[in-house]
This record gives C-alpha cells, sequence and structure tokens, in this order.
C-alpha cells in the first residue's frame, strides 16, 4: 500500500473515531494524520501545499471548537480529496 493509500485509510479511520465520540483516541491518531499529511504534501505541487495550509485553520478550528464532526467532515472528504489528488 502507498503511503497516500495509508494516509488515507487514517484519514477515514480518525474521522471515524470523532463521529463514535472517541475524542481523545481520535485527537491523539489525528496528530499522526497531521504529520503524515504534512510528510507527503510538502513532497507534492506547490498547488497541493497552498491548499493544505488553507484547510490547516479550519480544521484545527473545528478542533478547538470541540466541533468533532466539522473535524471528522474535514479529515474524511477535504483531506482525502486532497490526498487522492497528490497520490
Amino acid at each position: 500500500m502507498s503511503s497516500h493509500a495509508q494516509c488515507v485509510l487514517d484519514c477515514r479511520q480518525c474521522a471515524g473515531l470523532f463521529r463514535l465520540g472517541r475524542n481523545v483516541e481520535a485527537a491523539l491518531a489525528m496528530v499522526d494524520v497531521f504529520d503524515r499529511a504534512q510528510s507527503l504534501l510538502s513532497r507534492g505541487s506547490p498547488a497541493a501545499q497552498q491548499q493544505w495550509l488553507q484547510l490547516l485553520p479550519p480544521m484545527l478550528a473545528c478542533q478547538e471548537g470541540l466541533d468533532w464532526l466539522g473535524l471528522a467532515d474535514y479529515l474524511e472528504y477535504e483531506l482525502v480529496a486532497l490526498l487522492e489528488s497528490e497520490s
């Protein structure tokens, strides 16, 4: 499995944890997901790097505001789409 595919899988699993109300476990997993995504996207196209920088603030705002479902949506749809566009 490629690094991008593994990161996509991890994003979906993390989003699922948030949706199940397992916020602490999901938040810990999210740190790893963000690290992996950052690593992968930093080697991607300039457009992907820019999209990543635009995606981070609303995701972190969801986390700060305890909007777990919003954060799950960003992880499962926006971040996955970005990663798949770069794979």
